[in-house]
This record gives structure tokens, sequence and C-alpha cells, in this order.
């Protein structure tokens, strides 16, 4: 009897894109439409998309970065999304037998470029108070083949964001060992006070940023990375986009961080609310808890390790059943996915009402389930 296929939570969100409330990918649906609805509309009237784009980018968007970054002296290097710019850092600057500091929980795709450069990551593990990296822990783990820090800050997924002092310490370790920085900060809109690393390591330091998450265009695929003059040109040489990249996606881009002042304070505003929400509604659970709030980022985990309903069986549920879409753990943690989901809420209210509906629903069906599953 064939055995039937795993069920594929992106494919049936997909397919249901207009029923599904997604809450599952850390995605800004707050940002008003009209930002970039009429620079998008005005450039395929134009038939901008005939023609390739400028392959540094349009200069415009390049000095829009700039300034948004504060990283006067730079000059930001656009590619297919902040995903491409992690892939060609690693390529770029790692090699076999090279070792990365890192976290779990973390953004797992980084570890993945990392070994194909030949490199593995050292795990820190940071699922325990305070939730993230410190100064004193780096220290502890760097040995003698390794070759770069990895601080995502704010955290995905656990939402936990970077003192300054501690950014400043961490950033100082890089440079006392002569170690490469990555600081990835996709997420840095949603912090209150963010620092970026390099501040303090500006020879170390790789920032990479985004449109996806503070401009609400992750469709459209639109990030890069800033760096010194030598780094970027290392890290150029992997660049695959040598024709530039969507023309759309900087039109976009250029439209939403022109006016990205008049609008983000609300964006967060709304984040911030909907986060304590998630929160509360979590708290209703016997069981289930946030183990860091509140999240410096749109986006927090709910431990249910105490409940025993697993992280894919809450998923699937939440799915079929509510049309809301959350994230299983395992996509973020080698050894504590079995405890948690990750939960986005850059997203309506209404999204957030069919959450607290379906969140204690789903959860007084699976527990009895699961209860049943562990009993002798």
């Amino acid at each position: 009897m064939a055995t039937a296929p795993p069920f594929d939570a992106f494919r049936y969100a997909h397919a249901h894109w207009k029923e599904v409330a997604w809450l599952s990918q850390n995605t800004n649906h707050l940002v008003p439409p009209e930002v970039v609805r009429g620079a998008l509309e005005e450039a395929i009237r134009d038939r901008r998309y005939e023609g390739y784009p400028i392959a540094s980018a349009d200069p415009e968007l390049v000095e829009l970065v700039r300034a948004d970054l504060g990283l006067t002296g730079m000059n930001p290097f656009v590619t297919g999304g902040g995903t491409e710019a992690l892939y060609m850092i690693a390529r770029a600057l790692l090699k076999p037998g090279d070792e990365v500091v890192a976290s779990d929980p973390s953004y797992l795709i980084i570890h993945k470029f990392v070994e194909l450069a030949g490199a593995r990551t050292r795990n820190v593990d940071i699922y325990q108070p305070p939730f993230r990296l410190t100064a004193d822990r780096v220290q502890e783990a760097i040995g003698p083949t390794t070759r770069m820090i990895l601080l995502i800050d704010p955290l995905n997924p656990l939402g936990s964001g970077y003192p300054r002092e501690e950014v400043r310490a961490i950033a100082e370790i890089a440079h006392d060992h002569h170690l490469l920085l990555l600081n990835d900060v996709t997420y840095r809109d949603f912090s209150e006070g963010h620092t970026l690393a390099a501040e303090f390591a500006p020879e170390e330091t790789v920032t990479v940023w985004s449109v996806s998450k503070n401009c609400g265009l992750a469709g459209l695929r639109l990030g890069g990375f800033v760096a010194s003059r030598e780094l970027t040109t290392a890290i150029g040489r992997y660049n695959t986009n040598d024709l530039g990249v969507n023309v759309l996606a900087q039109v976009a881009a250029r439209a939403a961080l022109r006016t990205k002042p008049t609008w983000i304070g609300e964006v967060v505003r709304r984040t911030r609310e909907n986060g304590q929400r998630v929160r509360d509604v979590a708290r209703e659970v016997p069981g289930a808890t946030v183990p860091v709030y509140p999240s410096r980022a749109n986006m927090t985990v709910i431990d249910l390790a105490e409940t025993g309903v697993a992280p894919e069986a809450l998923q699937e549920e939440l799915l079929r059943q509510h049309g809301v879409f959350v994230r299983a753990g395992n996509y973020l943690s080698p050894t504590h996915g079995t405890r948690f989901v990750r939960v986005s809420f850059s997203n309506p209210t209404a999204d957030l009402d069919r959450f607290a509906r379906a969140f204690p629903a789903a959860m007084r069906t699976l527990a009895p389930r699961a209860a049943s599953a562990r009993a002798p």
C-alpha cells in the first residue's frame, strides 16, 4: 500500500493564499500599499521591465540604503534579497576547515551556506536566558580555526535583541582576534535603540540588510550587504547578478525608503501590540509559554514542550483546519526545534483575531491526542 506523501505546508498555504493568515515567515503586511503601488504601476506602464537595470543598482536606491543604515563612507552592495548576500559572503570569506561561532536557535539557512563553503558552525546553545549570545560565551567558543562570528540582531526566531554594550563587546572580540563579524540586521527597524556592530568594528564587520521585512517587500527579493572596500571586493567576486537585480524590486524599494520615516513608526507600534496579543493568547493555554517577551523583532516563539503537542502537528492543524500558518521550530533549531512554533505578527488585526481563536482551539484538539500517545 502506497504511503501518503508528507504534508507540504507551503504548497498548501500558497494554494489557499487568500484564505490563509500568513504568520509563518515574519513577512510584513502592515506597510500601506500606496507606499509602492504608484511607483510600480508607473514602472509597468513605462515597461521598465523590458530593459536591464543599472548593474550596480539605482544610484538613488544605493544612497537611500546608506542613509537608512547610517553607514556613511561605505557603499551598499545590492543583491537579490538578503539571503543571496549571505550566500555570497559565506562562499567568499570562508574556506574548508574554518569555523563560525553561531547560535542555536538561529536562521539555519546561514549555517547551510557555511557548510557549502566547507566550513562549519560552532553552535552556542542560547535557549535559556538571556536567549542570545553574550560576549563571554562568544569568547569561550573561539578556537584555533574560528574565522567568523555570526551576530543576528534581532534574532530569528526568538525575537531577542542585543543591548548596545553587548554589541560593542562582541565587536571588540572580533577586532581583537582578527575575526570577521557577520551582522544580519534584517529586523533592526522593529528593535528600539538598535546598534550596528560596524560602529565599533568597521573593518571586520559585514552588515546584511534587506527590505523584505521593514518595507514589506519580501516577494520582490531585494537586499544586500555593506562592508569595507576590501571585503566588498572579495564578496563581489561571487555576484551572479552581473546585469543587476530585479528592476521592479528596485523601484519599490526606492519608493518605500523615500517615505519610510512617515509610516514605519505606526508599523512598529502595531507590531508590538500584536506581539503582546500573541503572548496573551499563548498564556491562555496550559503549558504553553513565550520565552522571550517583548520581542524586539516581528516574531516570537511559543514553547509547547509542557503541553506534549508536537510543533509539526500544531502547524498542520492550524493551517488545515483554521487557515492560520505558523512555522514549526525544526526549521530553526537542531536541538530545540521539537519544542516550539514560531509566530510572526506584522499582520492586520483580522489575522490576529483568527490566531486568537485558532490557537486555543487547535491545542484543545491536539493535547488529548498527545496525552493518549504518551500513555503506557
